[in-house]
């Protein structure tokens, strides 16, 4: 097994087991705990001429399936601003946040979804960075795929976030 490293001094880390039961590495020259955090993940449910858009996904997790336009946050960015530059860099348009849907998280994935409706304001719809291709379904009209085979936690928590946000997911009353 390959050692970590302190991010602040260089020592070596070691696996304690904290007061709340648990386990941690912490750096024994400075007290520095290495925390371990789910990466953060903003999703666009995004509205485009009365219906959704959808990705097809390039990588993994779920490579292949339909699934709204979603990325890390990266640093110096909020996740809306992440969410405004996925879905331009994966589907061509420019997007307006309509509010929070819903945030997904589960103990055993490393990821933590914070999804929001939007709306285009502008663009044209294409496949971009991360999509294989891009589409406009309505409500009645997803994309029926089975349940993902890998056996990965990621792979079957994220198709049922899929899953999730498309049942609740209706066009604006504009």
């Amino acid at each position: 097994m390959t050692s970590r490293h302190c991010q602040h001094c260089g020592a070596v880390l070691a696996a304690l087991t904290f007061e709340d039961g648990r386990q941690r590495e912490q750096c024994l020259a400075c007290g520095t705990v290495a925390w371990r955090n789910p990466t953060p993940v903003g999703m666009a449910l995004i509205e485009h001429e009365g219906r959704l858009v959808l990705i097809r996904r390039l990588g993994d997790p779920l490579a292949g399936y339909w699934a709204p336009p979603a990325g890390y946050v990266e640093l110096g960015e909020s996740v809306a601003q992440a969410v405004l530059r996925e879905a331009k860099e994966e589907t061509g348009l420019s997007i307006a946040l309509d509010g929070l849907l819903d945030v997904y998280s589960r103990a055993d994935v490393n990821v933590l979804i914070v999804a929001y409706r939007a709306h285009s304001i502008g663009g044209t719809l294409a496949a971009g960075d991360d999509a294989i291709e891009a589409g406009l379904f309505a409500p009645d009209d997803w994309p029926q795929e089975p349940l993902p085979e890998s056996g990965a936690a990621i792979d079957e928590w994220f198709y049922g976030v899929i899953r999730d946000v498309l049942a609740r997911w209706q066009p604006a009353k504009r």
